[in-house]
């Protein structure tokens, strides 16, 4: 008796998660000179605050990475 393979072709699709049980879109900033990162908080207002204020304490770091995460989800199309 020999094995048998099954394979069956799927389409999946990828998409930004909005169900309401979804986790929150979070932004944060990273110093591109000295890598140091804000918290992330939903509120983008926090995050510009620290870059602003880490500047303040450093005036040669002005260059900054925005990190944004996003809930996606994947479904099968069916």
């Amino acid at each position: 008796m020999s094995a048998r393979s099954v394979i069956r072709h799927e389409t999946w699709t990828l998409t930004p998660d909005r169900e309401p049980d979804a986790e929150p879109v979070t932004y944060s900033m990273e110093c591109a000179v000295c890598e140091a990162s804000s918290a992330a908080s939903v509120d983008f207002a926090d995050p510009q605050g620290w870059a602003l204020g880490h500047s303040g304490r450093n005036p040669s770091h002005h260059t900054f990475r925005e990190i944004i995460m996003r809930p996606w989800r994947t479904w099968r199309h069916l």
